[in-house]
């Protein structure tokens, strides 16, 4: 986003995650602004301030992804876009992303991912119709370890990308 002209703000609490962020910006030339603080604190201080707001592979690793959904639809401006990547809840997911990815070929630590905290489609559009997001799309995202490449896939038996929008007109 950042290099086709976007300002671009980019939030964790994973000191280690932001200076490796840190370390690729520097490699850019790009213009993004990293900062350590909680998304409810973040939202509390900019409500309706963004356009878009994307939220990647995070949902499935937070107690409560409904109260961050919450919270992201805040930052979100009158006719704002979200953008989700989180995991479903599936047999295929459980295989995909914790067999394979985890113990299989050695993609991710084990442990990173518990079952019971991936979110199926109907969950998560659920969460956003509680924070006064409309349901745009659904789409699966595949990951291809050879070529380390992901792409966009008809399905969502596993990860999947999900397009909510803020009403322009709240009532």
């Amino acid at each position: 986003m950042a290099a086709r002209g976007a300002q671009v703000t980019g939030i964790d609490l994973s000191e280690k995650a932001l200076n490796v962020a840190a370390l690729h910006l520097g490699e850019s030339l790009l213009k993004i602004n990293y900062q350590k603080v909680a998304a409810e604190e973040f939202a509390a201080g900019r409500p309706a301030s963004f356009d878009v707001v994307t939220c990647m592979e995070l949902l499935e690793h937070v107690p409560e992804p409904a109260v961050l959904i919450g919270e992201l639809s805040r930052l979100l401006r009158p006719g704002g876009a979200l953008f989700v990547s989180t995991i479903n809840r599936t047999a295929q997911a459980f295989f995909g992303a914790i067999v394979a990815a985890e113990y299989v070929l050695g993609l991710l630590p084990r442990g990173t991912h518990e079952y019971a905290r991936f979110l199926p489609p109907a969950e998560l559009a659920r969460a956003g119709r509680g924070a006064g997001l409309e349901l745009r799309e659904l789409t699966g995202l595949g990951y291809d370890p050879l070529t380390r490449s992901a792409r966009l896939v008809p399905g969502t038996a596993i990860n999947y990308l999900a397009y909510f929008s803020r009403a322009l007109d709240p009532q």
